[in-house]
């Protein structure tokens, strides 16, 4: 089911109101309620997935159990006790790593296999599967999988109750595309009674209008000249071509951080607070900035889980290096089987480490250069991110670095209005964020005082909504 939908306008006031009213007598018949909501929610796309997602939780739950019983009941020594809950981790790590691998690489790396020996002159006769890449699987499956980890590093006693846990891996509205959330911060949640604070569900309608506007005014906007432009590169202009990328950049940005701002908007409603998963990055300062303020909690994820295990930044340089490769490469693959991704994980491992290198942090530049070139920076990736093939990537930057550059952009028919509406609404979008940089999120404004002010820019996103939404798009990141 996706937000941006009628089903779900009329889903979300049903479950809300059965939620605090008819469910509201025990934290378990809560935690049921929002298995079986968010199983229908889940399910409305394709039921047949239901029981993938159910095979992962039951087995993460099970593997806590199972590390949980060998502590507590095992005779042998220690170290054989280590040694078979390494067993039990390391079991569902693997089960939930070659399902994610099956559905979302099968294909990728069978047709790369039969293209590197192509290269060497031999033909291997070979075919791939139809495989139906399930919406959400690499957010839940890592979210599974942090449990298991948690769990055995002692930084979370396993629980013993499965529909708290079912609800943590499920809970429908970062269900399919994040925030990634820990155990730690969102399970303990479905321990203890929730009651209804007015405020919060006031903040989260806030937090949930907000997103809407930035995933069907801007990203949806842009999205129509975005597909005109990638699609059609080779007759543009390099300064269109250079329009298209910008608009992508807040293509992506809109339509991420817009989903993550429903979702954390909508589980406030229901008394669960969601980590925040973008903190305004296009006003970074550099890349290492822009790394920390975008999609938090899978920066956060690889860092916990890769990055420190492989040593961080304490070892030496040349491992130092390494390990900040590995989790861009992984980034990049994460996001898709493709090399564009990888490509784009690469590019900016590169540029992080070039930073570091350089001790970029530290020059004394204006703020607003810093955030220029570093924008300038995400965009060009961003071009390797939304092309189809590598190749693509470089003819469109090359193209776009002609000495058409300088040329006024033009895109085909009522494009060219949609990009002028774009643009404005771009523009109102960073003007309100930048005013609340300091905020949770762009449209809280808790602390104006005055009601008519708070109300107008209510309305002025609502009739945007209204008028100059699009509502024609799935959300990007469910193909991750």
């Amino acid at each position: 089911m996706l937000f941006n939908s009628i089903e779900f306008l009329v889903f979300l006031p049903i479950v809300f109101l059965s939620y605090w009213f008819l469910f509201n007598r025990s934290v378990k018949l809560q935690n049921l309620f929002v298995v079986g909501v968010s199983y229908l929610f889940y399910g409305w796309w394709d039921g047949r997935f239901l029981l993938l997602i159910a095979f992962t939780s039951f087995f993460s739950w099970l593997s806590g159990i199972g590390i949980e019983k060998i502590r507590n009941t095992s005779e042998d020594n220690l170290k054989s006790m280590r040694l078979k809950c390494r067993w039990i981790a390391g079991g569902n790590i693997v089960l939930n790593l070659l399902i994610l691998g099956f559905f979302k690489y099968y294909n990728f790396f069978i047709e790369s296999f039969v293209s590197a020996f192509s290269l060497a002159g031999i033909t291997l006769h070979t075919s791939t599967l139809y495989v139906i890449l399930p919406v959400g699987i690499s957010f839940y499956t890592f979210q599974a999988l942090s449990y298991t980890i948690d769990v055995y590093r002692k930084r979370l006693e396993p629980t013993h109750d499965i529909v708290a846990f079912f609800a943590f891996v499920s809970f429908f509205p970062q269900l399919v595309a994040g925030p990634i959330e820990r155990a730690t911060n969102l399970l303990v949640q479905f321990y203890k009674p929730r009651t209804f604070i007015y405020d919060n569900a006031v903040d989260g309608v806030r937090q949930m209008l907000w997103g809407f506007f930035k995933k069907i005014v801007i990203a949806d906007n842009c999205a129509l000249v975005v597909n005109d432009v990638f699609g059609n590169y080779g007759h543009y202009s390099g300064s269109t071509l250079l329009m298209g990328a910008i608009l992508f950049a807040f293509q992506i940005y809109g339509d991420f951080s817009g989903y993550s701002d429903i979702a954390i908007g909508t589980a406030k409603l229901f008394g669960v607070n969601l980590k925040q998963n973008f903190r305004y990055p296009y006003f970074s300062l550099n890349i290492i900035d822009f790394w920390r303020r975008w999609h938090i909690s899978l920066n956060t994820w690889f860092v916990d889980y890769v990055y420190i295990p492989l040593g961080g930044n304490r070892v030496g340089r040349f491992k130092h290096i390494r390990n900040i490769l590995i989790i861009f490469l992984l980034s990049g693959l994460w996001h898709g089987a493709n090399w564009t991704f990888i490509g784009w994980g690469l590019y900016h491992g590169l540029l992080f480490i070039c930073l570091l290198l350089l001790k970029g942090n530290k020059q004394q530049t204006p703020r607003l250069l810093k955030m220029s070139v570093t924008f300038a920076f995400v965009t060009l990736g961003w071009i390797l991110f939304r092309s189809e093939t590598v190749s693509m990537a470089f003819a469109y930057i090359t193209d776009m670095f002609s000495s058409s550059l300088l040329k006024v952009p033009k895109v085909s028919g009522i494009n060219n209005v949609i990009a002028l509406i774009s643009l404005f609404f771009i523009a109102l979008m960073l003007c309100i964020e930048w005013k609340n940089r300091d905020k949770l999120f762009g449209l809280d404004l808790s602390a104006v005082r005055s009601i008519w002010i708070r109300y107008s820019l209510y309305m002025v996103i609502l009739v945007s909504i209204y008028f100059f939404g699009n509502n024609s798009s799935d959300f990007i990141y469910f193909q991750f």
